[in-house]
């Protein structure tokens, strides 16, 4: 007597481990470019930390992106400095940390309630002890 075979699955076939990281980092790296595209004009809102995060998502799915990211003109050469473990110019962190607590400053004033100013520092106070923890390079 033969064993019994159970039936064969219906259904789309399985994407290859491959194409699934692909799916999932490419859009979350293209966001983070986004992010990152909107922080260079925002004032207070970071964009190095973006494209670093973009480049880390396409250094998982896509070399050609990474490549792309890591050539960027102004970001670039800080992304591999920070991958490289040199670290944040002096001046950018000191530029980094001016305009958000600028953008903090005027973010508390014009709501006016005590309780966001509170919270926004705290947060300013998070993101400035990120920026000093991050080591300083010679440039």
């Amino acid at each position: 007597m033969e064993p019994e075979r159970s039936p064969e699955p219906v259904g789309p076939p399985a994407l290859a481990p491959a194409l699934r990281r692909r799916l999932v980092w490419v859009p979350v790296g293209l966001f983070c470019v986004g992010l990152g595209g909107v922080g260079i004009v925002v004032p207070g809102l970071p964009s190095t930390i973006f494209f670093i995060a973009a480049a880390a998502a396409f250094s998982r799915s896509s070399p050609r992106l990474e490549a792309w990211v890591l050539d960027l003109r102004g970001v670039g050469p800080l992304i591999r400095d920070y991958r490289a473990g040199l670290g944040m110019p002096r001046r950018a962190k000191v530029v980094a940390i001016t305009m958000m607590w600028a953008a903090i400053a005027l973010s508390g004033l014009a709501t006016g309630r005590f309780v966001v100013a509170l919270g926004l520092a705290l947060l300013g106070l998070a993101g400035t002890a990120t920026i000093l923890r991050v080591p300083t390079s010679a440039r």
